[in-house]
């Protein structure tokens, strides 16, 4: 997805600014990397409390306008008020053609009619990881990573090694390849889980 975002150069510093900043509808932001000094910046705070709620936004090359000087920047982080649909301030880090960036990508769980296991054995996914950490260059930058559950049966698992990886991407396994992503459990796991919470609040009962 082509994503364009406007900004401007930030010329006050410091928490009073910052909080004048958000009280005219702005939000702080920085933009580092590529060996080039930091720049702070100013958002729009309605664009983007928009854009952060696009998962695209968190997984896609962004491009942003400063006062009409494009940078290529990828989302590092964005802090909310604790309680307030308020963004509070935002981390984008420029990225270099030809040179490889770490991110975190969402996963996208897909054929699951397909899986004996659950349209005929009537188990249950079990989604152990949402997101997985990949390297790969700018431009190879997939915004999800597709699972494909077709043919699995109960008990089987797909791993962060069985990933099927778009060209030119690799999992960050952080030396676990064998981590679990997916797993098709028994729908009798759930069911026993359910009947020894249902047995230890009637022995509770039968106690008082």
């Amino acid at each position: 997805m082509d994503i364009t975002i406007k900004a401007a150069k930030r010329v006050e510093q410091g928490s009073s600014a910052s909080r004048r900043l958000r009280r005219a509808g702005q939000v702080p932001a920085i933009i580092f990397g590529a060996d080039q000094d930091a720049i702070s910046v100013t958002l729009d705070h309605n664009e983007m409390y928009h854009w952060l709620h696009k998962e695209a936004f968190h997984a896609s090359i962004l491009n942003v306008d400063i006062d009409g000087k494009a940078e290529k920047v990828v989302l590092r982080d964005a802090q909310w008020h604790p309680y307030k649909q308020l963004v509070l301030h935002m981390d984008f880090m420029r990225v270099k053609t030809g040179v490889a960036i770490t991110m975190k990508v969402p996963l996208h769980f897909t054929n699951e009619d397909a899986a004996p296991g659950l349209k005929v054995q009537h188990g249950i996914a079990s989604h152990i990881l949402n997101e997985v950490e990949i390297s790969t260059l700018p431009r190879n930058l997939p915004e999800f990573i597709e699972v494909d559950l077709t043919g699995m049966n109960l008990g089987d698992s797909i791993t962060l090694a069985g990933l099927k990886l778009p060209e030119g991407v690799e999992v960050v396994d952080h030396g676990h390849p064998d981590q679990v992503v997916v797993t098709i459990l028994s729908p009798q796991v759930k069911d026993a889980g359910t009947s020894d919470e249902g047995e230890e609040g009637g022995e509770e009962a039968a106690e008082e």
